[in-house]
């Protein structure tokens, strides 16, 4: 009996401690988390509605989020984060980089203007990833009846270029 419980005692003393556990950061949501999300947002948006954000799971101040696009927003920059996506139904275009055109701030971390000029076009289908840095501007064109994109907002320190508007 001693043997047995030694032997438990020192299985237990591999095992991670509660504390351990209560402060693990990392974020995590299942498969059916995200397809729960994105039917929630379809349902919740009304007629004319051409965008719609979600977060699905969140880590410090970086956020993972559904987002919903059934009609082009604004050309955007975000000066202080990162922008990573991966599509996850339906296609569209996204064009980077180049300048923003008629640069104006909406608010606190968002940029927007009328345009690109010089940007990179790429088409978008599921399974596609982009990385936008802090400070470039971008812009998604939807060409069938959604886009849904997980986007993960990645904060960082504007430096240089990236802290003006392109």
């Amino acid at each position: 009996m001693i043997g047995y419980l030694r032997f438990i005692g020192a299985a237990m003393a591999m095992l991670p401690c509660a504390a351990t556990l209560a402060a693990d950061p990392t974020g995590f949501a299942a498969a059916a988390d995200a397809k729960a999300t994105i039917a929630l947002l379809d349902q919740s948006m009304k007629p004319g509605q051409g965008f719609a954000w979600r977060p699905l799971v969140r880590g410090g101040e970086a956020v993972a989020a559904i987002e919903i696009w059934k009609a082009p927003g604004h050309p955007a920059i975000h000066p202080a984060e990162a922008e990573y996506s991966t599509v996850l139904d339906g296609e569209g275009t996204l064009v980077s980089g180049g300048t923003l055109a008629d640069a104006h701030l909406v608010k606190p971390g968002l940029v927007e203007g009328s345009r690109i000029e010089g940007g990179t076009t790429r088409m978008l289908k599921p399974g596609d990833v982009f990385l936008i840095p802090a400070g470039t501007p971008h812009w998604f064109g939807i060409t069938g009846p959604r886009l849904v994109l997980l986007g993960t907002k990645l904060p960082q320190q504007p430096t240089g270029d990236a802290a003006a508007p392109r």
